[in-house]
């Protein structure tokens, strides 16, 4: 069997892989630390749970509407006006089978073969192969601790080409944990706008984000905007995302989902309409406050270990981007061996792009407290 040049020149995906390794380890009888995955362990809230439990009852569960059940529709845009300040239609969200459906619906949706596309680096490395996916000649535009490993305005007007025909960008950030100010993110969008260009802004972490919560919905009609139940509502086996899409591209969304997977499950679809109860909300933001809490307490164990820093203190999702270079380390040498003789899963920078990749690691701070404890604890004894 031959494969296609696609399948031969993707990556793999390291958070995934370090995974492997350590359920490995632990089928030996060795407790690992697993702070490589962005995975929450809450759980989906109770009274989701509760639900799905109800419609388990043999009832038919038939397909929805591809863009979605229409009554989950208009409650993601009653949240989306009450929770990010952003008034829009539900005719403009769209359901989708994880934010990752989303995405490769609007790249399926953007992109003809040749296209350049700028994407910050570091990022999450999927967005990017979804946009290789369909012919894309994804272009990393490296970023740092000025401006919080974050794509501004400035730098996408210098990289704008003539070839250039859009931006993905994400606030908060995976690997980083830290977001863009709004007015700097609605300056960018403006940016790419002006020029003519698509923009794909993922917000899926905007729920956990301190502070003030704004979509770029609110400014920007023309942007796609792409969320989920993953991280702020912790369900991310459930696979059930949404964006939002300028009214043009809902047709061309709808023929798309159709073809490529009819539509999202549907009782994780009825069961999500009571993630937007006030007591499903309640359990959400509680849960959010809990890890800033454990956001505080990784980064004071980090504090404590000299050979370790973190140049940019996160404000979103759940990730600190540690800078191991003061171990003598590369950060793929850093994660084996913390991984073989610390007993601590975390993930290398080369997961995310190319810019200092070998200086940082990312650490998931999404796992219970005594978890983290020990794996900063055993982090520090490694070193030592």
């Amino acid at each position: 069997m031959e494969f296609s040049r696609r399948a031969h020149a993707i990556t793999p995906f390291y958070a995934m892989e370090f995974g492997r390794r350590a359920a490995e380890l632990e089928a030996t009888g060795v407790h690992v630390v697993k702070l490589n995955i962005g995975e929450p362990d809450f759980g989906a809230p109770p009274e989701f749970l509760r639900e799905i439990a109800r419609i388990s009852d043999g009832r038919p569960m038939p397909y929805t509407g591809a863009l979605g059940n229409s009554d989950l529709r208009a409650a993601i845009a009653d949240f989306s006006r009450e929770r990010f300040a952003a008034p829009i239609a539900a005719e403009r969200v769209i359901v989708t089978t994880g934010a990752s459906a989303a995405l490769l619906l609007a790249c399926a949706a953007l992109i003809n073969p040749g296209d350049e596309v700028l994407v910050a680096d570091p990022s999450y490395p999927c967005n990017r192969r979804f946009a290789e996916s369909f012919g894309a000649q994804v272009r990393l535009l490296p970023t740092g601790p000025d401006t919080r490993f974050q794509l501004d305005a400035a730098a996408v007007d210098a990289a704008w080409t003539d070839r250039t025909t859009g931006v993905m960008t994400a606030s908060p950030a995976n690997p980083t944990g830290t977001s863009l100010p709004y007015d700097d993110l609605r300056a960018l969008s403006s940016t790419v706008a002006e020029r003519g260009g698509w923009r794909i802004i993922d917000e899926i972490y905007l729920g956990l984000k301190d502070g003030e919560r704004t979509s770029i919905a609110h400014d920007d009609p023309g942007a796609i905007v792409v969320n989920s139940f993953s991280k702020y509502f912790g369900m991310t086996g459930w696979r059930l995302g949404w964006m939002v899409v300028p009214e043009p591209m809902i047709p061309v969304a709808e023929k798309l989902a159709q073809n490529y997977y009819i539509c999202p499950p549907t009782p994780a679809q009825v069961a999500a309409l009571t993630c937007f109860s006030a007591e499903s909300l309640a359990v959400a933001e509680a849960r959010r406050s809990l890890l800033r809490e454990r956001r505080q307490l990784v980064l004071d164990g980090l504090a404590q270990i000299p050979a370790l820093s973190v140049p940019v203190l996160p404000d979103g999702a759940f990730y600190v981007y540690l800078d191991v270079s003061g171990s003598g380390l590369t950060a793929s040498e850093f994660c084996d061996r913390a991984l073989d003789e610390a007993r601590v899963a975390l993930t290398p920078g080369k997961d995310f792009g190319d810019r200092d990749a070998e200086r940082f690691v990312r650490l998931a701070y999404a796992t219970g407290e005594d978890e983290l404890r020990a794996g900063i604890e055993r982090l520090g004894e490694f070193l030592a």
